[in-house]
């Protein structure tokens, strides 16, 4: 696995061109989530079909956009939307953002999801703090021989403590968990489920863990969160479907939104 260089450049000199803000902060607003950048101030906006070589996401909630704006003049990037693996099964699509938050300048990385609940503690439209994650695509990131492995911690102590911090200060419930990632796009079984519980995962979804195994690579300071948006097969009732997961994302949307631009103004 490796960038195409060329590609990359292509796209970075596009964006440079026609945007003024240096982001420093970066946010990957999964399905659901990607109202947020609404808040900010003085937003320009890049459609991903315009940006040479960019990947091009297909489903539903992700609207394929890059948000350059300031949020207490803060310069940050918001990317409205991912390209997940199993709609192109190319890594490199997936890992493409990230690359291109980091040509941009980006020094800290917040990874955002929609994730099933495997926690029996956990309940839709909570928000969990990811501390660890296990990898379950069958494909890895580790930039070369030494890579990933020889950081002791892949999402960065201190800001998981800075988050937990202004959760309580501003009320608002977040677990605490490991995130599975795998290929999707169906849903898990009760069995892998059942699995996922036994190996110590607490949520499970189908991006994140590529993404942010880059970013911590490059050394970019990378924080998760999860938006819980439905308990998985076996642990819940209900039948699973997109539809779920959108409702429940919006449910927990007010609390993100609080977070997140509370952890943006102390960085």
């Amino acid at each position: 696995m490796s960038i195409n260089r060329s590609h990359l450049r292509e796209a970075v000199s596009f964006i440079t061109a026609n945007m003024n803000i240096r982001p420093r902060i970066g946010l990957i607003l999964g399905s659901g989530l990607g109202d947020l950048a609404e808040q900010f101030s003085n937003r320009s906006i890049l459609d991903t079909h315009s940006i040479p070589h960019y990947p091009k996401s297909s489903v539903e909630g992700h609207r394929g956009r890059l948000v350059f704006a300031h949020h207490r003049s803060i310069p940050l990037v918001a990317f409205q939307g991912r390209v997940h693996f199993y709609e192109t099964n190319d890594v490199d699509a997936v890992l493409f953002p990230v690359h291109v938050a980091h040509e941009l300048g980006v020094k800290i990385l917040l990874v955002t999801n929609a994730a099933g609940g495997i926690n029996r503690r956990f309940s839709p439209g909570e928000l969990m703090l990811i501390t660890d994650q296990i990898n379950l695509t069958t494909e890895y990131y580790t930039g070369d021989s030494t890579g990933i492995r020889l950081r002791k911690y892949l999402f960065d102590n201190e800001l998981q403590a800075l988050i937990s911090q202004l959760a309580e200060i501003n009320g608002i419930t977040i677990r605490k968990g490991v995130y599975a990632g795998v290929k999707g796009p169906s849903y898990e079984t009760a069995a892998e489920v059942e699995m996922i519980n036994r190996l110590g995962g607490d949520a499970v979804g189908m991006s994140t863990v590529l993404e942010t195994s880059l970013a911590a690579y490059l050394g970019i300071r990378v924080a998760g969160i999860s938006c819980i948006t439905n308990k998985a097969t076996g642990i819940g009732d209900t039948k699973l479907s997109h539809d779920e997961v959108t409702l429940a994302a919006e449910h927990a949307r007010a609390d993100f939104t609080r977070l997140v631009l509370a952890l943006v103004e102390r960085l």
